[in-house]
């Protein structure tokens, strides 16, 4: 049995034996092309075609949108909860599910989430439970709102992407412009909010993106290796 949890009625959810994928995302800038719910509709996406190649009970819950974005609240419209907060919903939301669920998986969709999931996962596995977190990252991909991101809500949301507004920003590595964005955040390395450059998306590269990405995290579940930190490895 594979169900969203949004969408199911309580009678159809077993007591127990379950597993929970939870896709976790963020309401945050992505270009001037991109919708504040980037990472949250790619991570449930994700989650909902893991699912489905997954022998159930399968379920996928309700997304957690609200992220650890500080490197972007210069940008207006962005919403994050910081570490601190999201560090406690994910805390609560495994004690809650791991009352009737076997395990929960956490399909992550932001990067500025994963010292969250690792210190709370990490905790959480301690206290014995049977949890762990797995990325949303596409293998070559810029680091975000780039022709990766863009191509992938192609194929999923097309309506959503203003590719006539879509522009290069600072398409330097990460790596490069890691201490910058520690130090001042993203719009001190790219006024719109770009790092990578969006040119040649396409919604066929984006297909391909995602479903390179689904399988190598359905074997991820499938396999449940977790570090110490509690990521799929």
């Amino acid at each position: 049995m594979t169900a969203t949890l949004s969408r199911a009625a309580w009678p159809e959810v077993p007591a127990a034996g379950a597993l929970v994928l939870v896709p976790v995302g963020s309401t945050e800038q992505h270009g001037p092309h991109l919708p504040f719910t980037t990472d949250t509709v790619i991570a449930r996406a994700v989650a909902d075609r893991v699912a489905a190649r997954l022998p159930g009970p399968v379920l996928v819950a309700p997304a957690i949108s609200f992220g650890n974005s500080g490197e972007h609240a210069d940008f207006p419209g962005t919403i994050s909860i910081g570490h601190e907060a999201l560090r406690l919903v994910i805390v609560e939301t495994v004690r809650s599910l791991t009352l009737w669920a076997r395990r929960v998986v956490f399909v992550n969709g932001h990067g500025g989430n994963v010292r969250t999931l690792d210190d709370a996962v990490a905790m959480l596995r301690s206290e014995g439970h049977h949890v762990a977190w797995t990325p949303c990252v596409f293998p070559g991909g810029d680091a975000h709102a780039g022709r990766s991101e863009t191509s992938v809500m192609l194929h999923l949301v097309p309506d959503e992407v203003r590719l006539s507004a879509a522009a290069a920003g600072d398409t330097r590595p990460l790596a490069a412009l890691m201490p910058q964005l520690v130090k001042g955040g993203v719009r001190s390395v790219a006024p719109n909010g770009v790092l990578g450059d969006p040119a040649g998306a396409d919604a066929g590269e984006g297909r391909a993106l995602l479903d390179e990405l689904v399988g190598d995290t359905a074997r991820r579940v499938v396999a449940f290796t977790p570090d110490r930190r509690g990521r799929l490895t």
